[in-house]
């Protein structure tokens, strides 16, 4: 039996789902008339006409070890989560996780008898739900939601333990504080959700989602700024936590289609980045904050990187587009996939993915 695609919730059946949309349409009608006329599409202006932002804070370690729970870290670190962003959940209780555990857990067993999650190498699926304290960025934000889905081989032993065949969760790290306070108390903003496991998994988890929280999930890329800002916000932390390595993946336009991989030496890459930083500072008079970053410097940056490899290379890599960053802190793709390397600035990156989310969402 075909899946139906996972960007579409299915149609609800019961009036409490209906009631749900019609509260939500009047959420949107509100929130439309409280930010200025919204388009025809219904896409909110507060949203889509910004930008993301040009000044950062530069990366600060933040020893989250101490109040993240070791197990939720362990499978937060070092994991390639697939992102994508999801509108505000309506009537969404972190005090219900108990609750949503269980409804999660029959809604898939409801689509395993229908062919429709995962068959054949597993047995009956549980579904845990957890709140990963610690994980929030200021008072503002809800606290990052963990969902676990376990199961075990068919014919594994009766005491055998059941292991985790998916993993996925919810977030907001420091989210914009202006639409934080826009929305109304029966919505609750994690606009950042990250997937491991199989697709059809993910596919049931979205549409349950979609189904009790009447939101929408859409497929995060990670745009060519963004993963320049992470080439600049990661080389920063150089002096603190080894880079390793400085490496970026470009695409040329040629026949055939030409891939580059450009990896610099940690202490090269640093240099240069003080070097344009020290340039920004002089410029500025000593007005510039030593703490921000600014696009400018980002742009400057990455502009040398390149000069320095057409020197040696005769390839522009301007023509080009950047698909892949990564250094011992993490890697990211621009097809949305992202890995975090280490916990002490996984903050700073999920500030910006955050960010990235909330710039996607259509609502």
């Amino acid at each position: 039996m075909e899946r139906p695609s996972c960007s579409a919730p299915k149609t609800p059946s019961n009036s409490v789902v209906v009631q749900r949309r019609s509260k939500s349409k009047s959420y949107r009608q509100s929130y439309r008339s409280c930010l200025g006329a919204a388009s025809r599409l219904g896409v909110t202006p507060a949203l889509t006409a910004r930008r993301l932002n040009t000044s950062r804070r530069a990366p600060k370690s933040h020893n989250i070890a101490e109040k993240v729970n070791p197990e939720h870290l362990a499978l937060l670190v070092k994991t390639e989560w697939q992102l994508s962003y999801v509108t505000p959940l309506h009537q969404f209780r972190h005090t219900q996780l108990k609750s949503y555990s269980r409804q999660l857990s029959a809604f898939i067993a409801a689509e395993k008898q229908q062919g429709l999650a995962v068959e054949g190498s597993q047995s009956n699926f549980k579904v845990s739900f957890s709140v990963v304290q610690g994980m929030a960025g200021t008072d503002g934000d809800p606290e990052t939601v963990l969902i676990q889905i376990l199961s075990k081989p068919m014919f594994a032993k009766q005491d055998e333990p059941q292991r985790s065949v998916w993993s996925g969760w919810l977030t907001c790290v420091n989210g914009n504080p202006e639409y934080l306070r826009s929305l109304p108390t029966d919505f609750t903003c994690l606009p950042l959700f990250g997937s491991s496991g199989a697709e059809n998994l993910t596919c049931s988890v979205k549409s349950w989602f979609q189904q009790y929280f009447d939101c929408c999930f859409g497929r995060l890329e990670i745009s060519q700024t963004s993963l320049q800002w992470l080439v600049a916000l990661w080389t920063n932390c150089h002096t603190e936590s080894d880079i390793q390595h400085l490496k970026m993946i470009w695409s040329l336009p040629a026949v055939p289609p030409l891939h580059v991989t450009y990896t610099v030496n940690p202490q090269d890459a640093w240099d240069l980045w003080c070097s344009v930083r020290k340039d920004a500072l002089e410029r500025s008079a000593g007005e510039e904050d030593a703490s921000s970053i600014d696009i400018e410097e980002v742009t400057r940056f990455m502009q040398a990187l390149k000069s320095h490899f057409y020197r040696h290379f005769r390839l522009d890599l301007s023509a080009g587009s950047l698909n892949q960053v990564s250094t011992a802190l993490g890697s990211a793709k621009s097809t949305g996939k992202i890995k975090i390397s280490s916990s002490r600035y996984m903050i700073t990156t999920l500030t910006l993915l955050t960010e990235c989310a909330l710039l996607k969402m259509p609502i």
